[in-house]
């Protein structure tokens, strides 16, 4: 959530004394310059002069909300509206606040009753329309960011919000044209550059290497900006045919990625030797061996076809995709605070009883994608370390492992810069340290759970689509549906921008560039031959 800027106090210090309008000023600027410590200060004598101030009470509620205190916040708005109740500007910010807070049906209803008293202020369009978009409510996202537009073209945020939500929507001509609208007014936008060489789909033309090659050595362009024009211009050059150039390119924005990131691949691989120690015993008899039923856990590393996997089955009129839900790892997280140790330290000791608990709870949280139909996906990128507690919570869950190429999912990594998450993508060592890990728990698991795990192939469904859809479907007690093989016609949210472009295209046979690296990705292949998942 944003306000672009706190509001002007000048003009709402009406019936104010001249010593109360300086404080009032003071705190305004004091905002404005990002220190909200001083401007509570000033607020603090302003209020003490004069208690019904609307306007200090909101720019009080402002200096809270940033410093992070949004109880605080809610409370000094509630105050302003008590006093003016139609203050579209209060109104916005209170939504902030609560959008914060978690309270997003409140603050979805500040974000609308805002623009109902101000229709022409953008900020308030702005962030209804990043509210709906977290609330998976993409279609009134766009419509917002629309709004926006209408009224102030040259937004570059709801630009590029309103062409990412495009693009989960499966809008793909739409939100290349705004991207490119948003480098038309801005040619330095990162952020416009890199989405456009996410989508994967769109190739980039000789001028736009060329403007990209000048970004990426231009001194002023530092930090993140940088490393995201890097991926970008790796992508360009590939586009070109320059292999060995997108390669260097590549190194050197990962390198530069790796730098500002926390990852300890020996932390890691203890991390999973932990998780199989806990499930080295088999869990007690589960009290209904049929809870989650209704599940279908999708088991991968990010790139392996677990975002096709998903579009596959969610074109089943039984299926709802949800996407990389945060539930399970929620719900696991919240078990190990309550308890008072790590989730490797309890899991061995859970009862049936608790598992049935933990289940019952994600069952709760999860209603929300049976509304409409009775199967749903949960492709959680954690999920192959949880999928131990997923079966011991949830025993008549189904559980899919994507699989694919060990260096080809390595390098598709490697060439992704992730928005949050994937630490361990930016060094081709510790790629294949984590790959290697991620092999060894699922062989743990396929003995584990003999007979609950489906492994599925990418490289095996490219070649004979119809055949290992029909296993697919068939694994999930799915009867065959023809919509399943025509799954890039289907109408649905896609949330991973990484895969949401491929997915509405039909399955391409030929698109492995391993062939173009040879040389640079022998040391991955050596190195991931010697740890034996080739």
């Amino acid at each position: 959530m944003t306000a672009k800027q706190a509001p002007s106090p000048v003009d709402r210090a009406a019936g104010l004394s001249p010593a109360a309008r300086r404080f009032l000023q003071e705190a305004g600027g004091a905002l404005a310059h990002g220190q909200p410590e001083s401007a509570e200060r000033a607020l603090t004598s302003l209020l003490a002069m004069a208690p019904d101030s609307a306007e200090g009470h909101m720019l009080l509620g402002v200096a809270a909300q940033m410093r992070g205190k949004h109880d605080a916040a809610i409370r000094a708005f509630n105050e302003s509206l008590r006093l003016r109740p139609d203050d579209a500007a209060t109104l916005m910010y209170q939504g902030i606040a609560q959008f914060e807070r978690g309270d997003a049906a409140s603050a979805l209803a500040s974000f609308q009753r805002a623009c109902e008293l101000a229709p022409g202020m953008p900020p308030a369009w702005f962030n209804l329309g990043k509210a709906f978009k977290v609330q998976m409510r993409r279609e009134e996202a766009c419509r917002a960011f629309e709004r926006v537009l209408q009224i102030d073209p040259a937004h570059v945020l709801a630009r590029n919000s309103l062409a990412d939500t495009q693009v989960s929507l499966g809008q793909i001509p739409a939100a290349v044209a705004n991207y490119r609208e948003v480098l038309r007014r801005q040619p330095e936008n990162h952020v416009a550059w890199h989405a456009l060489a996410n989508l994967k789909t769109e190739p980039f033309s000789e001028q736009d290497t060329a403007q990209l090659q000048r970004l990426f050595r231009k001194p002023e362009v530092a930090g993140d900006a940088r490393v995201a024009i890097g991926f970008a211009l790796a992508k360009a050059l590939e586009d070109r045919a320059d292999y060995a150039a997108s390669f260097d390119v590549l190194r050197e924005a990962n390198t530069l990625k790796r730098r500002s990131l926390h990852w300890d691949a020996a932390a890691e691989r203890r991390h999973v030797d932990a998780i199989m120690a806990a499930f080295a015993q088999p869990s007690p008899a589960p009290v209904d061996a049929t809870l989650g039923q209704e599940v279908i856990f999708i088991v991968s590393l990010p790139r392996s076809g677990s975002t096709l996997t998903e579009q596959i089955l969610a074109s089943h009129p039984q299926v709802e995709g949800a996407d990389e839900i945060t539930d399970l790892p929620q719900i696991i997280d919240a078990e190990s605070q309550r308890r008072g140790m790590p989730f490797t330290q309890w899991a061995s000791t859970a009862t049936a009883d608790d598992w049935a608990r933990l289940g019952r709870q994600y069952l709760e949280r999860t209603a929300r994608w049976r509304q409409v139909r009775p199967r749903f996906t949960d492709k959680n990128m954690l999920n192959w370390q949880y999928l131990g507690a997923a079966l011991a919570m949830l025993p008549g869950a189904s559980v899919i492992n994507c699989q694919r190429d060990a260096v080809e999912t390595c390098f598709a990594c490697y060439r992704q810069l992730f928005s949050t998450g994937s630490y361990f993508s930016y060094d081709l060592d510790e790629m294949a340290s984590y790959y290697t890990d991620y092999v060894r728990l699922c062989d743990f698991w396929q003995r584990r759970f003999p007979g609950q795990v489906l492994e599925h192939s990418y490289e095996a469904l490219v070649a004979e689509p119809e055949a290992r859809i029909r296993r697919l479907l068939d694994f999930c007690g799915l009867a065959f549906d023809p919509a399943c093989l025509d799954f890039h016609s289907t109408s649905r949210t896609v949330l991973s921008t990484a895969s949401a472009a491929q997915v509405r295209q039909p399955l391409q046979k030929n698109n492995s560039r391993l062939a173009h690296y040879e040389a640079q990705l022998a040391p991955l292949r050596a190195r991931l031959h010697v740890a034996g998942v080739l």
